[in-house]
């Protein structure tokens, strides 16, 4: 009896870090950029803009448009270095 109310603890102790760590890694994934987006954006779509953070594989940059899509971008493109030079006056 003893056996069974341990291991069904250790389970129970389990599957809570299991779930607790779960948000964290969902969050760190959809904060990271893993290819960018070719096209570019027009600048009345987007509406703010953020950088990816140093652990990530790639450094981008996320811009956000109205419709809530976000799109990673090259910072080193000239149109992206534009965009964020105006979206800076602008706020």
């Amino acid at each position: 009896m003893r056996i069974l109310m341990s291991l069904l603890l250790l389970v129970l102790f389990c599957s809570i870090q299991l779930t607790s760590s779960a948000p964290n890694a969902l969050e760190a994934q959809s904060s990271c950029c893993f290819q960018f987006y070719k096209k570019k954006i027009p600048l009345n779509l987007v509406v703010s803009f953020y950088q990816t953070r140093s652990n990530c594989p790639i450094s981008a940059i996320v811009f956000r448009t109205a419709a809530g899509r976000e799109f990673c971008v090259d910072p080193n493109s000239s149109w992206v270095n534009s965009h964020i030079a105006k979206m800076n006056i602008v706020f």
